[in-house]
């Protein structure tokens, strides 16, 4: 092996190697179900204290109800359910990456404005994706039903 492919190999297997619980008190979850709860502690956290997450909710559900009326395809409601996980899921990282950057720098630091930032641009991408692929699933079925 090459000293170069060597260098290579232990650039991509370094971060593998490294045992989280070497650098925290606080261990992996001794369990799956454990793991779960914790999960549903997040979001219920979310639900809580982030008030774009109940707008994201009642918006989830009012797609959901409009997508059950128009009686959507099967192919359509897994798009449709992707992209709202996808809008979730970028929500609950910013959340978390602001709350970490909160905690690592809790007086005003320009490059944790940046990390705030671009974290919330990730959502503001999700949503605007999120609009687009709702306009394209569901607004030729609703032309059709509002106009027949």
């Amino acid at each position: 092996m090459t000293t170069r492919t060597k260098q290579v190999l232990d650039t991509v297997t370094s971060t593998m190697k490294i045992n989280p619980n070497d650098y925290t008190e606080l261990t992996n979850s001794p369990n799956r179900v454990q793991s779960l709860g914790y999960a549903l502690a997040g979001w219920l956290y979310m639900l809580r204290h982030q008030k774009n997450t109940r707008i994201m909710a009642a918006a989830s559900i009012l797609i959901s109800a409009l997508a059950l009326w128009l009686q959507i395809d099967l192919s359509d409601w897994a798009v449709l359910i992707l992209t709202i996980t996808m809008v979730w899921m970028a929500e609950f990282l910013n959340a978390a990456v602001e709350a970490v950057i909160n905690l690592a720098s809790p007086g005003y630091h320009p490059m944790a404005k940046v990390g705030k930032d671009v974290a919330a641009a990730a959502v503001l991408l999700g949503v605007v994706a999120s609009v687009i692929v709702g306009l394209l699933l569901l607004g030729p079925p609703l032309l059709a039903k509002l106009s027949g």
